[in-house]
């Protein structure tokens, strides 16, 4: 009698009814996994992003037309560039107003950088789950990538985004348990 009801205690938990039985735990697969941290991430409000431009990135927004240059330093590697009508309404500078002050420390300073912020504003996204892992305490943790949303910026600033001074993803872990017999994320870290 003990076998018949722990053999059927085993089938409900093999057919779902975990929620049913104490001890028994769901599934976390790969892909409810990204889709609760996915919802985590579309329910956060979403940011403006920062772009880090070396000197291909000015290049590119003179190119763009989103910046003209309006004042070349005596020193001839220092240059003021004015966002354009255009350019506002894709780019902000952090500070405010509208002028990037390029103030690299010498002619061949090919490190410096300053940061521009988009206008539109995006959600990061989760992507390359590893394997899941289970924790002491029976919840699960899975290590991904969190990138950046590029899908709202025009093609000139997703380009920009692509430069060497940029770091469009970040490793983070996720960690899970079990709540109401379903998988809740309990933290990002």
């Amino acid at each position: 009698m003990r076998k018949t009801i722990y053999l059927q205690a085993v089938g409900l938990c093999l057919l779902g009814g975990s929620a049913l039985i104490t001890g028994c735990k769901p599934e976390l697969t790969s892909a409810a996994a990204q889709s609760l941290i996915q919802a985590e991430y579309d329910h956060r409000p979403a940011a403006n992003m920062s772009i880090t431009l070396d000197e291909t990135g000015i290049r590119q927004g003179i190119a763009a037309k989103y910046w003209t240059p309006t004042t070349l330093y005596p020193n001839k590697y220092w240059a003021d560039f004015t966002l354009t009508p255009e350019g506002k309404k894709v780019v902000k500078l952090p500070g405010g107003g509208d002028v990037i002050q390029w103030r690299p420390e010498s002619a061949t300073d090919k490190r410096y950088t300053t940061v521009i912020a988009t206008v539109a504003t995006t959600h990061a996204k989760a992507k390359e789950l590893r394997d899941i892992q289970e924790e002491v305490g029976g919840g699960r943790s899975v290590q991904f990538s969190e990138t950046l949303g590029l899908d709202a910026l025009p093609q000139t600033l997703q380009t920009m985004a692509h430069n060497a001074a940029n770091r469009l993803s970040t490793r983070h872990q996720a960690d899970f348990v079990v709540e109401g017999g379903a998988w809740k994320l309990k933290s990002i870290e």
